[in-house]
């Protein structure tokens, strides 16, 4: 989340460009980026997690160099 927040803050240009705490100084962006995360100016939420089937492989066909040689 910071490293997003500090690559929206260098881009410059738009108003997600802009901090989003008054007292900046002399603060470099990774801080404002944490110093806005602290004060709750920005949070994020997990997403869902979604499990993952592996397929069965039934009725599929092996590479020929799996093959037996007979």
């Amino acid at each position: 989340m910071v490293s997003r927040r500090v690559r929206q803050l260098n881009a410059g240009g738009g108003g997600a460009s802009r901090p989003l705490v008054s007292e900046v100084g002399n603060l470099g962006v990774a801080d404002i980026a944490l110093l806005e995360i602290s004060r709750t100016k920005m949070s994020f939420t997990m997403p869902e997690l979604i499990v993952l089937a592996r397929p069965s492989g039934k009725g599929r066909k092996k590479p020929q160099h799996w093959a037996k040689n007979n």
